[in-house]
């Protein structure tokens, strides 16, 4: 027998087998992944797979069956009597602390945006005086997120270098994508996919900000509210546009007893419920954080670690520990952060902050009517300009590899192949393509990377 340890955030899946199960497909938990666009608690595509939860001590038997699962840490809200002043002292010192730990020895490879987690990443990088090679990415056609990076590894002396994801670049990759996420995520959302090959040349670890914007912002959330209210509230957070859509569709398709949304309301429910923790906002923080982050945004760092280590400071268990006693008015606006990056390298904290454009961390409470006008005005003119010249500005990755007519080709050798079809009724499929490519691109994006997805994976299986 074995004993395994899981993190409070797993940065990746650990599977492991369960007694007295068929090898079937667990179809009703490949609804809820079609839904949500990550499979919910320990479920996988498969009755008899588990996955092990987070923050658990877990025995495992000779034979990889899973025994039983302790927690060895829960979740809480105990705040401690702070002000913001100290709350920015104690992140300060175990944010250096762990970026210190996690670069000593290492080439540093530092991806940059225009958000505030990898801007807090790179001034503790730069006052640490670490090796780094940082990089960023926008899409063809796309936002000049880059323009912003660029100026934050220019003040903190980092190199930097700047990619483009290209149209149609998914399908080139796509097999060997499917084999390093094992098609627990959807193919469009891992952008890195298109630029790792190059990325990888620049050191020889990622340092990587994931879950920071979780962890330091807090909603605000009322006393007092109903469960069907909190219900509604996690299912807006967490469901995708045309998510249940999909769902029902699926479950129809493979005749399951019962209605989709009465399954899946029941399941949130009860795993919202077991989270003792009064206050909502630290409740949901709490829910994400056990099943979303390991579900869903862990699950495409293995693109990262397929080529480097990785490090991820706001997944440490001592990261979230601390997060446990802040104050949610503390944690509220991302206070902490911009608090920080002010603090500790001024310079940085004037460069434009992307969520509040065209403003920085020292003056983005204008970042409202009527202050913002001269810039919607202006954005709105250029894109205007540029739309009657023929460039259509894309927003998002879905719309560089599912529109036009080769990567609709392309699309359709996947979710109308005859294999696929055997599982999901082609009338289905071709349903939601007429949806998404005549009606609403947008609204119906996620239900065709999920078709994809599954086709993908059903193809891997048969």
């Amino acid at each position: 027998m074995r004993v395994i340890k899981t993190s409070i955030i797993p940065h990746k899946p650990i599977f492991v087998k369960v007694k007295n199960q068929d090898h079937d497909l667990d179809y009703k938990a490949i609804c809820v992944f079609s839904a949500l666009g990550f499979f919910l608690d320990t479920d996988t595509y498969w009755l008899d797979e588990k996955v092990l939860p987070p923050a658990t001590i877990n025995s495992i038997d000779d034979n990889d069956f899973w025994i039983n699962s302790k927690p060895w840490f829960t979740w809480h809200y105990t705040p401690q009597k702070i002000d913001l002043r100290t709350a920015v002292h104690q992140f300060s010192n175990l944010f250096e602390k762990i970026v210190e730990k996690q670069s000593k020895n290492r080439k540093v490879i530092l991806p940059l945006s225009g958000g505030l987690d990898s801007r807090s990443q790179a001034v503790a990088l730069h006052k640490i005086e670490a090796e780094v090679e940082s990089y960023s990415y926008s899409f063809y056609n796309g936002y000049g997120e880059s323009s912003i990076s660029k100026k934050i590894a220019e003040r903190c002396n980092f190199s930097f270098t700047d990619f483009t994801i290209e149209k149609s670049y998914l399908w080139s990759v796509i097999d060997e994508l499917a084999h390093i996420n094992q098609c627990y995520s959807e193919f469009t959302h891992p952008r890195q996919m298109a630029v790792i090959n190059e990325v990888a040349q620049l050191g020889n670890s990622f340092s990587l900000g994931h879950w920071g914007d979780v962890l330091f912002d807090s909603d605000g959330y009322p006393k007092n509210l109903s469960d069907e209210e909190l219900l509604g509230i996690l299912k807006k957070k967490i469901v995708k546009n045309g998510g249940i859509e999909l769902a029902n569709a699926l479950w129809k398709n493979w005749k399951l007893e019962g209605n989709f949304e009465t399954y899946l309301d029941k399941r949130l429910s009860t795993l919202f419920k077991s989270i003792k923790i009064e206050n909502i906002s630290a409740r949901l923080r709490a829910f994400k954080s056990l099943y979303w982050a390991p579900r869903w945004t862990s699950i495409n760092l293995s693109i990262f670690e397929k080529k480097h280590e990785i490090s991820l400071p706001f997944y440490e268990d001592a990261m979230c520990e601390f997060i446990c006693t802040i104050p949610e008015e503390i944690l509220a606006d991302r206070k902490v952060q911009i608090e920080y990056i002010k603090r500790t390298n001024p310079s940085i904290a004037k460069i434009l902050w992307q969520d509040a454009k065209p403003f920085s961390l020292y003056n983005y409470n204008l970042a409202k009517f009527p202050y913002n006008l001269p810039y919607r005005v202006l954005n709105k003119s250029k894109r205007i300009f540029e739309s009657l010249l023929g460039k259509k500005f894309v927003q998002r990755n879905w719309e560089l590899q599912f529109l036009g007519k080769e990567n609709k080709r392309k699309l359709a050798s996947y979710i109308l192949s005859d294999n696929f079809n055997k599982q999901v009724n082609k009338e289905l499929v071709e349903k939601f393509m007429t949806l998404f490519y005549k009606n609403n691109s947008l609204y119906y994006s996620h239900a065709i990377s999920m078709l994809l997805t599954l086709s993908v994976y059903f193809k891997k299986t048969e």
